[in-house]
């Protein structure tokens, strides 16, 4: 039996992954969390084959809990679920040693997959994933700039890509409409940009964003 661990902060999030998951005979969600320092927490007590772990949550959110659960524990099989799929953080987990990254609109068949490619060791990335990166950009050895950004700012910049506006960020994510002003300058100055313009074209440049979208 796979035993996994959900993290989401979404409660209806996680009661409909779990019923499509323990739906499998070969898998169970032992435990939730809804949060990245629960999930923290929890793994330490109970070391779950696999976890299911939303990137985008108020706190520490899923990026740096995935980074503090596989220094305690490298092999712990982590996949990052999200309902965004393009933008820099499917880059930043894998770079960590996440195996995986699905959408929240996924399959249960599809979440299934990815569960047992990463109990065999193998990267799985779903086929919306897929399409909205360029998937060797993230193996070969050419430094990306998204690459400087802290957990935080791939947030503010995956939801710009996405369209969304100040205050829905700042809904999103749990913070003031000042903060996502502050995390989207320190992203300009990273990135030696001026506007959202230039944030787009450097996004398709480094295979983050489908050229389609411009």
């Amino acid at each position: 039996m796979i035993s996994v661990l959900l993290v989401d902060d979404h409660q209806l999030v996680r009661t409909g992954i779990q019923a499509l998951l323990n739906s499998d005979n070969e898998i169970q969600v032992v435990a939730v969390a809804d949060s990245g320092e629960q999930a923290v927490a929890m793994v330490g007590e109970m070391a779950p084959d696999v976890i299911l772990m939303d990137v985008s949550m108020p706190g520490i959110g899923g990026v740096e809990a995935s980074r503090r659960i596989l220094r305690q524990n490298p092999a712990i099989k982590i996949i990052g679920l999200s309902a965004y799929n393009d933008g820099p953080i499917p880059q930043q987990l894998l770079k960590l040693g996440v195996l995986g990254f699905i959408s929240k609109s996924s399959s249960a068949e599809e979440m299934i997959c990815a569960i047992r490619k990463a109990i065999e060791g193998k990267r799985y990335l779903c086929s919306d994933v897929a399409n909205n990166l360029a998937f060797q950009n993230l193996l070969d050895n050419h430094q990306s700039p998204f690459g400087k950004l802290s957990q935080r700012e791939a947030e503010i910049v995956t939801l710009i890509l996405q369209g969304k506006t100040i205050q829905e960020m700042a809904e999103m994510l749990s913070i003031s409409s000042k903060t996502v002003n502050t995390y989207r300058y320190r992203v300009y100055e990273k990135l030696k940009i001026k506007n959202d313009v230039e944030l787009t074209r450097l996004a398709v440049k480094f295979g983050h964003l489908d050229t389609t979208l411009m």
